[in-house]
C-alpha cells in the first residue's frame, strides 16, 4: 500500500457546488475508484485549498490511473468538477492536483 496526498485550489464561488457534488458522488465514479485499487480516499477543505488523501492498494499505479482516465463516466465527472478547481502554480507539468511529499506517518 502506498499513501498519496495532493493539493489544489478551489474557486471560492464554486465551493458550495463542489461540496454538493461530493455529497452525492456518482456511483459509477465510486466504483471506478475502487476498481482502480484506491481505498480510504478523502478530500479536505481549508483556506480555499482542497487536500486529498488516498491509499493505493494495487501493483500498477500508472496503469490504474490510465484506466480511470479512459473511463467515459469519470471523464464526465472531471468535466463537472474541474471548473470548481484552481490548480496551484507550483504543480508539476502534466498535473492537475499537485502531488505532495509524505514527510511523516505513524500507524
Amino acid at each position: 500500500m502506498k499513501r498519496y496526498g495532493s493539493l489544489i485550489g478551489i474557486r471560492p464561488e464554486k465551493l458550495e457546488e463542489y461540496k454538493a457534488l461530493h455529497a452525492a458522488v456518482w456511483p459509477d465514479v465510486l466504483k471506478m475508484i475502487r476498481d482502480c485499487n484506491i481505498r480510504n480516499y478523502s478530500i479536505y477543505f481549508k483556506d480555499n485549498f482542497l487536500f486529498s488523501y488516498f491509499e493505493y492498494m494495487g501493483t500498477d499505479y500508472e496503469g490504474d490511473m490510465a484506466k480511470m482516465a479512459a473511463d467515459p463516466t469519470t471523464q464526465k465527472w472531471w468535466e463537472v468538477c474541474k471548473p470548481c478547481q484552481d490548480p496551484i502554480e507550483t504543480r508539476k507539468e502534466g498535473e492537475w492536483w499537485a502531488s505532495m511529499e509524505e514527510v511523516f506517518h505513524c500507524d
